[in-house]
């Protein structure tokens, strides 16, 4: 890592430390994916280790999940009726109504399903990650690899001049999701309407989830410089530190 990435890493971890305060014992938790989640997860392992906390979880890609095992954080599998209480992860962009884009690191679909099936969607963030309007990061789809060609003409003629995405390891393969789908990043620029967007991609056949995250998020945990700060729909920024209007 070289000296630039050492701000960024601190926030990252400041608030996957201050996102501990939102988890109590007896809950089931929702485990995100990305370098944020990863720093919240290592948090996690260390107090469940210590019994310091009685958690089960469920991991939203396979890099979590593994981690988490690492850790001796208890999984649980997908089943019937199973609700979770807290789900906290990172986010590519969020904006202050707590709409994001998810998806850099291709578990869009398993970060969705699992947000979905949670009582309490907690995103921690760096402050380069908040925006005043998304679309600066580009939006994922994760698309079935049949559809590709039609999605990519779809894609196109809204204007998101999309790239399939490349695997970093063998970039002459491309990237596939934990599913087995292909990943698509798709570069509309500004989103001035994020939910027409949603609806239109929606849409489109051999789309399989995109990484628009609306009515989603409960609060969101995101560190500047010197202050950390929760973020809430319709609600003004509050202290972290003084925050206690927790799950």
């Amino acid at each position: 890592m070289n000296a630039a990435d050492q701000p960024q890493l601190l926030q990252k971890q400041r608030a996957a430390a201050q996102a501990l305060r939102w988890v109590r014992s007896g809950m089931r938790i929702g485990l995100g994916t990305g370098s944020t989640a990863a720093e919240f997860i290592t948090l996690l392992g260390q107090v469940v280790q210590a019994g310091e906390l009685r958690i089960e979880a469920v991991a939203t890609s396979l890099a979590s999940e593994n981690l988490a095992r690492q850790l001796g954080i208890p999984l649980l599998q997908p089943r019937r009726g199973l609700r979770l209480d807290l789900t906290i992860d990172g986010a590519d962009e969020l904006d202050d109504r707590l709409q994001l884009i998810k998806g850099g690191g291709g578990a869009l679909l398993r970060e969705k399903i699992v947000a979905t099936a949670s009582d309490y969607l907690l995103i921690i963030a760096d402050a380069s990650k908040h925006v005043t309007q998304l679309g600066r990061f580009p939006l994922p789809l994760e698309v079935v690899p049949f559809a590709l060609p039609w999605v990519l003409d779809a894609v196109a003629n809204l204007g998101g001049n999309p790239e399939l995405r490349l695997d970093k390891t063998n970039p002459t393969e491309p990237a596939r999701s934990d599913q087995g789908n292909l990943l698509v990043d798709c570069h509309f620029g500004q989103l001035p309407n994020p939910p027409e967007l949603a609806q239109q991609l929606q849409q489109i056949p051999g789309v399989v989830e995109h990484g628009l995250f609306l009515n989603l998020t409960r609060a969101a945990i995101v560190v500047q410089a010197d202050t950390t700060l929760v973020l809430r729909p319709g609600a003004a920024p509050a202290s972290a530190a003084d925050f206690t209007d927790l799950p």
